[in-house]
């Protein structure tokens, strides 16, 4: 039972806990007995060796397996005795061991989640973004898919950038290549590499110095190379002309292509202006509200936040201040929608799960087994569609609940 609470700040309780000695000793009689039941003793029938036998032999195991037992349960019913909302695991600051026929005394460190007081997250005020997709928005879509989807054809004319061109070349570096592919303006090689060639014609032969810098990801970082070019051949990306692109394209005509490109960037605009509205209501929830936050919470983000950062090359010890700052950041915003979702009544169904995995798959053309084989490997379970499935219900009713104004009308 509950024997009292110190309050180490307004996150963080010493729960004291004691159990009576005479529910430990049951507890730890009733394990003996199940495991008398099926122990292989020499000299005795299976289930026949005598309790002080098993008790001897097994005695630490039993002892071990009911404290366990009884710490874990205990512990959950003083948590809701205290009306405490734990963010993590408790942690024990001394040795948890069992002395028979005593009363099991413990202490355990929770963190919990702080308390908001006055928390109001209706009528957040929020821009009126209008959606209004222009015809140029369509044509520039046009534009842009009649020119991703051109090939390349040969050219007799001068080489300009983002052209295809086919070289020889030697170098006095030792290196030298035949037929080497490379497209104008792309890497690897700098940009004078490209402006050399360019403005040449097939069959052209000459010189030039590059200059590569350290950190370049060619061969030739930080030298200096006379390069010997033959140009063997140019090939230029000429566009799809408009009135084929609808048949490229598996539509009946310009006017269906249009339609599908015009209700495509409706429904892009409408999700870019529900994230930005989001975002919106959340900056003002942070603003709004201060609360002490959880160490333990902010010290696994900003493990997470440096895992991140290390991967991507970044180096942590320049950037500890701002992974500091973006750690309470998160945190924070996490209590904010956990509180918000608890007072809404949020839940989260096994179908709403399935239907994310699904999306996800979708979204990123793999099979939705393979969804789940990422969030396995990689948290060892689907807490984190779980939790992204919350978030989006969460901020639906924040939109739901918000007051939309005018961009002039909205208030700092």
């Amino acid at each position: 039972m509950l024997k009292g609470i110190d309050e180490i700040s307004a996150t963080k309780k010493r729960l004291k806990i004691e159990i009576p000695a005479d529910v430990v000793e049951s507890e730890i009689q009733k394990v003996l007995r199940e495991i008398q039941k099926k122990a292989k003793i020499p000299g005795f029938r299976p289930g026949k060796a005598p309790i002080s036998i098993i008790e001897k032999k097994f005695g630490k195991d039993a002892e071990s397996e009911v404290l366990e037992k009884l710490v874990s349960k205990y512990y959950d019913s003083a948590v809701k005795e205290a009306n405490l909302k734990p963010v993590l695991p408790p942690l024990a600051e001394d040795a948890i061991d069992i002395r028979r026929n005593e009363p099991l005394y413990f202490e355990l460190i929770v963190e919990t989640r702080p308390e908001i007081e006055n928390l109001n997250y209706e009528n957040i005020e929020i821009e009126e973004i209008p959606v209004e997709v222009k015809d140029e928005d369509v044509e520039e879509v046009i534009r842009r898919l009649s020119k991703e989807r051109g090939t390349y054809e040969p050219t007799e004319e001068p080489a300009q950038s983002e052209d295809l061109v086919v070289i020889d070349y030697k170098t006095d570096a030792g290196k030298e290549a035949t037929d080497y592919v490379y497209k104008l303006g792309a890497g690897p090689f700098p940009e004078d590499f490209s402006k050399a060639i360019e403005g040449k014609r097939k069959g052209e032969s000459f010189s030039v110095t590059i200059d590569f810098p350290e950190n370049s990801i060619a061969d030739f970082a930080g030298k200096i190379v006379n390069f010997e070019i033959t140009l063997k051949e140019i090939k230029r990306k000429k566009d799809v002309p408009y009135e084929e692109l609808p048949g490229e394209l598996g539509f009946d005509g310009m006017e269906s292509l249009k339609n599908h490109i015009r209700q495509s960037l409706e429904i892009s605009m409408k999700e870019q202006r529900e994230q930005k509205q989001k975002l919106e209501i959340l900056k003002k929830l942070l603003e709004n509200y201060e609360f002490e936050l959880p160490e333990g919470l902010i010290e696994m983000e900003m493990r997470r936040i440096c895992d991140e950062y290390e991967s991507m090359g970044i180096d942590i010890e320049i950037q500890m201040d701002k992974i500091s700052e973006r750690a309470k950041r998160n945190v924070k915003a996490y209590l904010l929608i956990q509180i918000i979702g608890e007072k809404e009544g949020i839940t989260v169904s096994e179908d709403e799960i399935k239907q994310e995995v699904m999306n996800l798959a979708r979204r990123y053309s793999i099979t939705p087994q393979g969804i789940v084989q990422y969030y396995i490997s990689r948290d060892g379970s689907l807490e984190a569609v779980r939790n992204s499935v919350f978030e989006n219900k969460v901020f639906d009713v924040l939109m739901q609940k918000a007051k939309i104004v005018k961009k002039e009308e909205v208030s700092e």
